[in-house]
């Protein structure tokens, strides 16, 4: 079965605007076209997208994305390069995961304050003790509206 750049935009949600970026940025080598021009993709195209748009939505950049597309271009040979163009991607999904984690316990930790029975009173401690940090070190009240509420 083939798909018309109308249908793929359907099914994955990507735009056409995007489908055709992709397209000139070397990324879908694997779409044939038909004999008046127009791109034919396949399932099989499809699950090569589908492997762009998770390389694109946890970071990689345009330029490794083709690398990695021309690697599989190339075949069976490039599987080492695949591999370790994807090692790589991953220790750095990896990092940005750990980062990722860590501001959702500053996230949760705020949540809390804000949630709890006696949130008012502790923004006001909170609100408080920035005050006077402020003017023991002899710097002007940048919270002078927030204090004076």
């Amino acid at each position: 079965m083939t798909y018309s750049i109308k249908d793929v935009s359907e099914r994955t949600g990507l735009s056409i605007y995007t489908l055709r970026y992709y397209d000139k940025q070397g990324l879908l080598p694997f779409v044939a076209r038909n004999s008046a021009g127009y791109r034919e993709f396949t399932d099989g195209d499809l699950l090569l997208l589908h492997t762009i748009c998770c390389l694109k939505n946890t970071g990689m950049k345009i330029s490794d994305i083709r690398r990695y597309i021309d690697f599989v271009m190339e075949g069976p040979s490039s599987v080492a390069h695949r591999r370790a163009l994807l090692e790589s991607h991953r220790a750095a999904v990896q990092k940005q995961l750990v980062l990722v984690r860590n501001n959702l316990k500053e996230i949760d930790a705020k949540l809390a304050i804000y949630s709890a029975p006696d949130a008012a009173a502790k923004v006001s401690q909170e609100l408080q003790a920035a005050v006077g940090e402020k003017t023991r070190l002899g710097l002007a009240n940048t919270f002078e509206k927030a204090s004076a509420a």
